[in-house]
């Protein structure tokens, strides 16, 4: 209990400063994009073969394989909800598959990653990375369809394809490259030297910094007067801090997991929309102001939804 209200002071103060070093213009122009590709690029990767490679072995590795189908069912069954509901509450057809990848995936990396770190430690790792799996992959194939398909009704454009090179490229991330490339040396037996190791250690240690730093910047650029709270927005709500959580742990209790990787499941599956759908969204022709309003609000009300499952996570596995 004292852990976890202490993990959540911490994320409060760090997304804090981020919000006000951004309100005192001290991330202009494309700064906040600086560290977001920091983050994406350089720490996390480090962060991974050192974290991976330091810690674990060929055969803690493939004790986790198990896991790997949860988070894919509850990402799937979140996408067929969404468009399911998109079509009961009658959201328009230009916004149906960003309202479905808004409901369906959550900010695995700069949000739960850092949490779940500051909650259960390192050893969460590996399961923050299988959940960040198949929330990567479902974002660039069926999030991205969605939002191409938006794109298409808007403008009168053909369907989309499901499946891309470009789409593969985007999958196939620094982070994940790091965490395959980790496992890979771990499968054949390769030590790194212990300078390379500490190199990747203290380029990892940014991570959770500048991803707390980020989300202020994110908030504090929230233009509130130009919000407008649809109905569908009440929704998104709803289903991403509490329908996909209770689905995830309905799907978990009774499983012969970890409880650490039921835990880390649950945490995943209760953070917000992903910070990038705007920015996808905007690429592909959708509505990206609406994307920015449902990832905004998301994140704001994180800072309440977070305290809460942080508190009960550790009493209900």
């Amino acid at each position: 209990m004292l852990n976890a209200l202490g993990s959540v002071l911490s994320v409060i103060l760090m997304v804090g400063l981020g919000f006000v070093l951004a309100k005192r213009k001290w991330f202009e122009g494309s700064s906040a994009s600086l560290i977001s590709r920091l983050v994406v690029s350089v720490a996390l990767p480090a962060y991974m073969i050192n974290n991976l490679m330091g810690g674990y072995d060929r055969t803690k590795l493939l004790s986790m394989l198990p896991g790997l189908p949860i988070p894919f069912i509850a990402m799937l069954g979140g996408f067929v909800m969404g468009w399911g509901l998109a079509i009961i509450i009658k959201v328009p057809k230009g916004r149906r598959g960003t309202f479905a990848s808004m409901i369906a995936l959550s900010n695995t990396i700069f949000i739960g990653l850092p949490v779940n770190l500051m909650l259960f430690g390192d050893q969460s790792l590996p399961y923050v990375l299988l959940y960040y799996i198949a929330n990567t992959t479902c974002f660039w194939t069926l999030g991205s369809y969605g939002m191409a398909l938006d794109g298409a009704l808007r403008s009168g454009r053909p369907r989309p394809t499901l499946v891309s090179v470009s789409g593969l490229k985007r999958i196939l991330s620094p982070p994940l490259l790091g965490f395959f490339a980790a496992v890979l040396m771990i499968m054949v037996g390769i030590t790194l030297p212990a300078s390379i190791m500490d190199f990747c250690k203290y380029l990892g240690s940014m991570t959770t910094p500048l991803s707390m730093l980020f989300i202020g910047i994110v908030i504090a650029r929230v233009q509130w007067k130009r919000l407008k709270f649809e109905i569908d927005i009440a929704f998104i709500v709803a289903w991403r801090f509490l329908v996909i959580p209770v689905c995830v742990y309905l799907i978990v209790r009774g499983l012969d997991l970890p409880r650490l990787e039921k835990q880390v499941f649950l945490i995943q599956a209760a953070m917000p929309s992903m910070t990038q759908t705007p920015i996808l969204a905007e690429s592909l022709g959708a509505d990206a102001e609406y994307a920015g309003i449902g990832v905004s609000i998301t994140t704001v009300l994180s800072l309440v939804s977070i305290p809460v499952y942080m508190t009960l996570v550790g009493k209900i596995f």
